[in-house]
């Protein structure tokens, strides 16, 4: 037994709202960067439709993931090194701008510096590669709420799958969103793919991420991951990917989409796997035992035997408290109701979903029935087929079994809960229909509909002794390019985020304000508060240290030469940060 500590994530697809303002933060955040215009970590997309890029889910034309040899050997489908060394200058497998879209703007200067005419002046969209005039045609949530179904919900690999009954009543079916991000694979088919070795896996955490000196550009992570979450940044040469908004992370705080989710759909917090069973649960023969082959990698942090190897393995003691908390465990492997996204890609993906329940309510509420009476959603689920095979191709490899028992387990949760709420007895025969105990099925409930803030996010902080590697890895990894990293100019939060001040030892509130201030001393409108993190010990920046009533301060390093001067470290004279007036 190895035992490895690997941040995930659980997304609760029955509270997303299709809002998108986890994309727009994450936006802001990271990718709001020349050459980032059509690059989105995190998009949500409308089920059925194309996805983000077109029809990224057809592995057959773009070769991602792992596949089985015939000596039933895990290999990349999109080949071994030879086929990658022959390709290596043109990357045949790759989507290209227009599988994603042309990034535009519009013309505004058009309506704010038009003269006074008889027709309104129009801003016309203009691309953000090559300036010109164009005609919007597509975008990152183009079939949004189904709006292009008619001609584009055809093209949807997952469809595809299913009967051609289920193409004939999809629409009248049901709806719903998925917010992706990259997966965070255990077994990071990007990485593999990788000739420069710039992709890699943080060992302390499991997050994956691009090293930008390693980087050269050769795309061939963008065709090795199958939900095409890796792109390339069309100015720096470079490829890019979601980060787990790492240095929020690393200082307890979750990530920005999280923090900002508006239905609370999030989940965050700690696995511990076996990181020898990774290899033998992805090379699975049976692609539907893939969901139980992954969950059978993960440890129980209760179990005596799993916190002695990991005290072996180096992972500190709280780091394994917040293993026992952690709501993804609960989610996964206690309660089994949280699936992973193509599971047939071998990838060992750790951010995983709830499927959705409410389209099956709906269409009882329809009807004039009670939507959360016991038997009414059974039967509902069991005339409700169709979808659950849909279910089944994004959660299980098309295994419609498990998919089934969570949307039971998800009914018998409404039902229990709701005769506690009106005040009848609570039937216990509903909990154990499921499998489930009443305790459980409380703690689900808890869970899944009251949990607080820490009970969503359960983020182990990064320990002191490990922030000088945090921080080595922080700058390999640093969007910023103008100068490599630790240079300066402008990094992935905007002006002045591309400095070498250690971010795995700030928190998030040090770190806005050191990225919103003109100087290293203090932000904008507060020039009395200093922050010593921020100050690299070169010059005296204003407000780090008292006023001289006599004229300007010296230079640093120069010591003063009037033994009365409040810098004076001699006889009588105070000395350092402590003369003169306090620092507020």
């Amino acid at each position: 037994m190895r035992v490895m500590a690997q941040m995930a994530m659980v997304m609760n697809l029955d509270k997303c709202i299709g809002c998108h303002t986890c994309s727009v933060t994450c936006k802001q955040a990271w990718t709001n960067r020349t050459g980032t215009e059509y690059v989105w970590f995190n998009n949500v997309e409308t089920r059925p439709g194309q996805g983000y890029p077109r029809t990224y889910e057809d592995q057959e034309t773009w070769k991602g993931g792992w596949q089985l040899n015939r000596r039933g050997r895990l290999t990349l489908k999109a080949g071994g090194r030879l086929k990658k060394l022959l390709t290596i200058f043109s990357n045949p497998k790759m989507p290209s701008i227009h599988d994603y879209y042309e990034p535009w703007t519009y013309d505004y200067a058009t309506l704010t510096d038009a003269p006074a005419q008889e027709h309104t002046p129009v801003a016309r969209p203009k691309s953000l590669l090559s300036g010109q005039d164009m005609k919007v045609s597509w975008s990152a949530n183009w079939d949004d709420d189904l709006g292009g179904s008619a001609t584009t919900a055809k093209r949807d690999p997952v469809l595809k799958k299913v009967g051609d009954k289920v193409k004939f009543e999809f629409e009248q079916t049901f709806m719903f969103y998925l917010p992706r991000i990259c997966e965070h694979c255990l077994n990071p088919s990007c990485a593999a793919s990788c000739p420069s070795g710039a992709i890699y896996k943080r060992s302390e955490d499991g997050i994956v991420l691009v090293d930008q000196d390693r980087c050269r550009g050769w795309r061939m992570c963008i065709s090795g991951c199958p939900y095409k979450k890796v792109y390339f940044n069309h100015r720096t040469g470079k490829a890019e990917k979601c980060t787990f908004c790492f240095p929020r992370v690393e200082v307890g705080l979750p990530t920005v989409c999280s923090e900002t989710c508006v239905g609370r759909l999030r989940y965050i917090g700690l696995m511990l796997y076996d990181a020898d069973k990774v290899l033998e649960a992805a090379s699975t023969t049976d692609e539907h035992g893939l969901y139980e082959a992954q969950r059978g990698v993960f440890l129980d942090p209760s179990d005596p035997a799993v916190r002695r190897e990991a005290e072996r393995a180096g992972i500190p003691h709280d780091w394994v408290e917040a293993a026992q908390r952690s709501p993804i465990y609960a989610l996964i492997n206690r309660f089994k109701v949280a699936l992973p996204l193509h599971p047939e890609y071998r990838t060992m993906p750790m951010v995983w979903y709830i499927p959705p329940l409410s389209p099956v309510v709906d269409v009882i509420k329809e009807t004039g029935e009670d939507p959360e009476d016991r038997g009414n959603l059974f039967a509902a689920i069991d005339a409700l087929r169709i979808p659950i095979e849909y279910l089944a191709e994004l959660f299980t490899a098309g295994d419609v079994a498990p998919v089934d028992l969570v949307l039971r387990k998800l009914a018998a949760m409404r039902s229990y809960m709701r005769d506690i709420n009106l005040g009848r007895d609570p039937d216990s025969s509903i909990p154990e229909s499921v499998g489930m105990t009443e305790e459980e099925m409380y703690d689900m409930f808890r869970l899944l509909a009251l949990a607080k803030y820490d009970e969503r996010y359960v983020i182990p902080s990064a320990h002191t002794e490990q922030a000088h590697s945090l921080e080595e890895l922080a700058t390999e990894c640093s969007l910023d390019y103008e100068g490599g990293p630790g240079m300066g100019g402008s990094g992935p939060f905007g002006e002045g985020s591309g400095t070498p001040t250690p971010i795995a030892v700030e928190n998030f509130q040090m770190l806005q304000d050191r990225q919103t201030t003109d100087t290293m001393a203090a932000p904008a409108g507060r020039s009395g508060r200093v922050n010593l993190l921020n100050w690299d010990g070169k010059g005296s920046p204003s407000g780090m240290f008292p006023p001289r009533p006599d004229g300007p301060r010296p230079a640093a390093g120069e010591m003063p030469t009037d033994p009365d001067d409040h810098g004076s470290t001699g006889p009588g004279g105070t000395g350092g940060l402590t003369g003169g007036a306090d620092l507020k």
